[in-house]
């Protein structure tokens, strides 16, 4: 044991993703809980700093520690099972960062950390909420969320039948 502290590395997830603008409309489709519906599910937002998140039924919960529209949003990212009054798992992180490019919006998403375990289904889960924005964003009808995982879990090696819990 020694008294010098260490380096620690944790494990990530990470997307960069070029999205049809205005920045202002990335920001409702983040924040705005009618549109929030359409890509990620029902949930609730409070917006501001310390408010409130509840997203997916309940199953993740948290609290924003940045909110400064229309370019910054994160929260803290806690799962939870139906019974559950504490997380089984580490409170993770969640942030999105928007930047204008012209008519497009560059979002940056990191999620962190994320148990080695999950990383795989973490992937192939962003990855879907992305494409169901991206579709959203564009004025597409967005495909079923089930059509989205089955082709991200291709992508990412995840067996939709054996999910790690």
């Amino acid at each position: 044991m020694s008294n010098l502290g260490k380096a620690l590395r944790v494990p990530a997830a990470r997307f960069e993703r070029m999205l049809p603008g205005p920045i202002e409309r990335m920001w409702e489709h983040l924040t705005d809980c009618t549109k929030l519906k359409g890509w990620f599910g029902e949930g609730t937002i409070e917006p501001h700093e310390g408010g409130a998140v509840t997203l997916m039924g309940g199953d993740v919960r948290g609290v924003i520690t940045q909110w400064k529209p229309p370019r910054l949003l994160a929260y803290t990212w806690n799962v939870f099972g139906p019974q559950d009054e504490e997380s089984p798992f580490p409170e993770s992180y969640l942030t999105f960062e928007l930047e204008a490019r012209g008519d497009q919006v560059l979002l940056t998403l990191t999620h962190m950390p994320i148990l080695e375990r999950f990383e795989k289904q973490n992937m192939m889960g962003w990855h879907t909420f992305l494409d169901m924005v991206e579709a959203a964003l564009s004025s597409q009808t967005p495909e079923p969320q089930e059509v989205h995982m089955k082709r991200n879990a291709e992508r990412y090696g995840v067996d939709l039948a054996n999910l790690a819990r």
